[in-house]
């Protein structure tokens, strides 16, 4: 080590500690670039618990919400292949992805403000990459092989008996369970009964949709028995975006230097105060559970993911040696420099107003969708032609159902008013739920009043109670006449 490493690492008594040590607590890179496998202590605590359950609730969601139905329709479905989009049971279609958009855009707002507050809350807590790796994947590898001291030995031993019989358990488990997230995944975009009708016909019947599960199985299980924390610490664009987000007022899981140092081994019976000694006992338990496998003690960094699982190690160790818990802690760094309380800062306040008014202006627009979607467009090619004093266009119709009732309607001419319609049909026009029911009607205009050539025309469709669903303004087209 270099001396500015030494000094780094030096403790209260003028300690330096072991190099290896050290190197092992603050990533999970080696000197010579190769990757060092993590081993994180089984998490035990308040916070621990709190996320559990926080787990399990979101799990539960997760395996129940392509089952639950509004209305005859899936409760969440993004089918981009035929394009079918359901949100809370209500159909959404690609003429109406400008709200999605708007939606993203407030989801995005509303990331931004809450990193501003609270950091990476989100990424220990609700990510699905956490949620699945610590709640299923790693208490499995617990349940198979060992907290971590059974872990490290038996992943440096030999492949006798006991290494082959307990990883290939492990990685067959896991394999069924990439799969059966696979699934659930495939749910939500063509639903469970498509899923569960390609699962009865066999594979040889879907041979595609066999290869993308097989793919799709095979990334999961990539990401979960191997790539594990690099997801977070390498590729989630989220953690580098938290560094320019966060500042000295924002949440995040910190270590209380002040309190802490100077660092130094637990002797019974020490005034620590009076030798000058912190608080941190220097025991290393917040480093062996870490999840990214960095030391909170060394500041805030991009890799830590907010999991808590380093709070609940430290107040464990402070309870036992008898000092004051909250060491590391939810905490700004201001409230550990400066003694700050929390408060809700200007940029806050700014982006919060902008979120409001954004989610608001969304309300709106779902709330103002509109019933039906209705369109008259001439045919291609298609002329109008004059008989008996009136000029006669053609027009087809599509409507679009929006809504989760049957809608029978009627079509009039609200400009200008005196313009008669013929249907091919009858002027009840029957359009099922979240179907589009298409046709053809003739329009005619008195020859007489046509001045121009081509002039707009507004058509409305109309309820049976008489209520205006929708209008559509086009053209109509007439004989050309030269004005003087």
């Amino acid at each position: 080590m270099s001396k500015i490493e030494n000094e780094a690492v030096r403790g209260g008594q003028g300690q330096v500690l072991d190099p290896e040590t050290y190197r092992d607590s603050i990533g999970t890179m080696e000197q010579s670039g190769k990757r060092k496998w993590v081993f994180p202590r089984k998490p035990k605590g308040k916070y621990t618990n709190y996320r559990n359950l926080v787990s399990f609730i979101l799990l539960l969601i997760y395996f129940s919400i392509p089952f639950i139905k509004i209305n005859g329709n899936p409760f969440f479905m993004f089918n981009v292949i035929d394009r079918e989009f359901f949100i809370i049971g209500q159909p959404f279609y690609p003429q109406d992805f400008f709200i999605l958009t708007l939606g993203a855009i407030a989801s995005l707002i509303f990331i931004i403000v809450f990193t501003i507050a609270f950091g990476r809350i989100f990424c220990g807590w609700i990510c699905p990459q956490t949620i699945f790796l610590e709640s299923i994947f790693r208490k499995i590898e617990y349940a198979i092989e060992g907290d971590r001291n059974k872990q490290m030995k038996l992943d440096r031993q030999e492949w006798n008996s006991e290494k082959i019989w307990k990883r290939g358990l492990k990685w067959s488990i896991y394999i069924v369970i990439s799969l059966i997230i696979t699934h659930f995944m495939f749910m939500y975009i063509v639903g469970y009964e498509e899923v569960f009708n390609i699962i009865s016909q066999g594979p040889f019947a879907n041979p595609t949709n066999f290869i993308v599960m097989i793919l799709f199985t095979a990334a999961f299980y990539f990401v979960f028995a191997w790539f594990r924390e690099q997801v977070c610490t390498l590729v989630c664009p989220y953690g580098r975006l938290q560094g320019v987000l966060i500042d000295k007022d924002t949440i995040n899981v910190f270590y209380d230097f002040k309190r802490g140092e100077n660092r130094s081994k637990w002797r019974k019976g020490e005034d620590r105060k009076a030798a000058g000694k912190g608080d941190c006992i220097d025991c290393f338990q917040c480093v062996v559970v870490c999840p990214t496998g960095i030391d909170i003690r060394d500041g805030q960094q991009l890799e830590c993911v907010n999991c808590t699982a380093c709070i609940d190690a430290c107040d464990e160790v402070m309870e036992k040696v008898g000092l004051p818990k909250g060491l590391i802690r939810y905490a700004s760094e201001n409230e550990i420099e400066k003694q700050i309380p929390f408060k809700f800062t200007g940029r806050m306040k700014g982006f919060s107003v902008v979120l409001m008014l954004l989610v608001g202006f969304l309300g709106f627009l779902l709330y103002n969708r509109g019933e039906m979607e209705a369109k008259f467009i001439k045919p291609a090619g298609s002329t109008f032609f004059v008989r008996e004093g009136k000029i006669t266009n053609t027009y087809n119709y599509t409507f679009l159902n929006k809504t989760n009732d049957k809608k029978v309607v009627t079509i009039k001419v609200i400009e200008p008013s005196h313009a008669e319609i013929g249907f091919s049909g009858s002027s009840k026009i029957t359009v099922e739920r979240d179907k589009i029911a298409k046709g053809t009607i003739s329009i005619s205009f008195p020859e007489a009043e046509m001045n121009l050539s081509k002039q707009n025309i507004t058509i409305g469709v109309y309820d049976m109670n008489g209520k205006l669903i929708d209008s559509y303004q086009t053209y109509f087209e007439g004989p050309f006449k030269l004005q003087f």
